[in-house]
């Protein structure tokens, strides 16, 4: 029942004699997390590949769960002496009578299959990937002479976790994932231009089709060289349209992170006693989605072991629900919503989010731009910062474009837009029906923590945003 793991010489014994080390002294709950990734990545800069190393990480993290407290211990050495090692440490936070463990393992059903692979990673030879970073090079060089510089990233990366907890449950599953990065420094009357695009998925070598690869090169550049006529933004308070797309940073940074359940327990939260209430217009629905096939955050499982699917987070304006892992779920009395997530066997899992989007809403993107007397249709977004707890917000916007009596106008830079999340979210009056899922390779952080996201958002209007800029008024 190991299976993966049993190349590793890990066995179900070994696993059992851990889990009674965790439950030595009580504790509500205890998990034993396995994982094997193997990572590669290739990088191209000034036409030649200048780094190109590979990553191993194997181990194992115990977890033992006593009220809202966690006590945890991980170790790379996966001898039993280690992981008893491990399970006592985490133990240390529980005093009380033994539990007993689990007289055998369960699988629950088969997983999902959302991560589809034709050509696995570790099938692939070096040799057949530097051809790629050759290619967008060349082209990237060929499709403007403005181009000064270009810089291509391939990562890729295959592997496995296991899941084995104090209920008997074991779980495994194999996990891909791929990322292509290109950025162009282009230069035209003696001013200089960055910027770039990148693509990700929990998928294979067949990924990288001619027609995504043109669509990278394509859209680096305009990106890029679009900055050329960009003028600073006006500032002010004015409507601001976000764009189908990679806008829904904005969603989850602001919003959809207030809505992780460890916030809402602790009363960090400005959501902490919404649940039930309306939170937006009655058309905006908000889901985090696990099962977007293929995309960087799907998962056909959360780090603990619970499923995970699609959880309706808002329903018609209503907060419905909390993003949850073991911990939260049990504080509420629900069920967990697949969203208890861990960077790796170093780290406890948290309620963290997965694919955060709005769902299409009644209006059409033409009809939000015609409604715009005067604002900002933001197009890509770089940085910002937010304050999780409150939801205050700051986003710079790469890419953008003033609109002017019901047109797209001007392309803008230079432009800071200033929020309150809960209050954007009741701002948003217009919803487009054009949903896009976002497919860059997005990274959220959280307590020390970073794991792949995906996001998406259909264009959508907020009627008044502080928009920052150095254009007047």
């Amino acid at each position: 029942m190991t299976g993966y793991f049993a190349r590793f010489g890990v066995t179900e014994r070994m696993i059992r004699e851990t889990l009674a080390a965790a439950l030595s002294r009580g504790g509500d709950h205890a998990d034993v997390y396995f994982q094997h990734r193997v990572a590669r990545d290739l990088a191209l800069e000034d036409g030649a590949v200048n780094r190109a190393y590979a990553t191993v990480e194997l181990g194992v993290g115990v977890r033992v769960v006593r009220g809202d407290q966690t006590g945890y211990g991980f170790t790379e050495d996966l001898s039993l002496p280690a992981l008893l090692d491990c399970a006592r440490t985490a133990a240390a936070i529980a005093e009380g009578p033994a539990r007993p463990v689990p007289g055998r393992f369960h699988v629950e059903g088969a997983l999902p299959r959302r991560y589809p692979l034709q050509r696995p990673w570790e099938e692939v030879d070096t040799g057949e990937k530097l051809p790629i970073l050759a290619g967008l090079n060349e082209r990237t060089f060929a499709a403007d002479p403005r181009v000064r510089k270009v810089n291509v990233h391939l990562h890729d990366e295959s592997g496995a976790i296991l899941v084995a907890d104090a209920t008997g449950r074991l779980v495994e599953d194999r996990q891909p994932m791929t990322l292509l990065a290109v950025s162009v420094l282009a230069e035209q009357d003696g001013r200089r231009e960055q910027n770039g695009y990148n693509v990700a998925g929990r998928t294979g070598m067949e990924f990288y089709t001619p027609d995504r690869l043109d669509r990278v090169v394509r859209q680096a550049i305009d990106r890029t060289t679009i900055l050329f006529d960009a003028v600073p933004s006006p500032a002010g308070e004015m409507p601001v349209v976000l764009a189908a797309g990679s806008s829904g940073i904005l969603l989850h940074e602001a919003i959809g992170h207030g809505m992780e359940a460890d916030f809402n327990r602790k009363g960090v939260s400005i959501y902490a006693d919404r649940i039930g209430k309306p939170i937006a217009k009655p058309f905006v629905n908000i889901v985090d989605d696990a099962a977007n096939e293929g995309a960087r955050g799907a998962i056909n499982v959360d780090d603990e072991g619970n499923a995970a699917g699609t959880t309706r987070l808002v329903e018609g304006g209503v907060l419905a629900t909390y993003l949850h892992d073991t911990i939260s779920a049990r504080h509420y009395g629900v069920t967990p919503t697949g969203n208890g997530r861990r960077e790796s066997y170093r780290h406890p899992p948290l309620p963290r989010m997965r694919s955060t989007y709005m769902l299409p809403g009644p209006h059409h993107k033409d009809e939000i731009i015609r409604s715009v007397k005067r604002g900002i249709y933001c197009v890509n977004f770089s940085n910002g910062q937010v304050n999780i707890g409150a939801g205050d917000f700051t986003f710079y916007v790469k890419n953008g474009w003033l609109i002017e009596d019901g047109k797209l106008t001007r392309p803008v830079k230079d432009v800071n837009i200033i929020g309150n999340g809960p209050k954007a979210l009741e701002q948003v009056d217009m919803v487009s029906d054009d949903l896009a899922i976002d497919e860059g390779g997005w990274t959220c952080g959280k307590d020390g923590q970073s794991v792949p996201v995906s996001q998406g958002l259909p264009t959508v209007r907020v009627a008044s945003m502080t928009v920052g800029g150095r254009g007047g008024r």
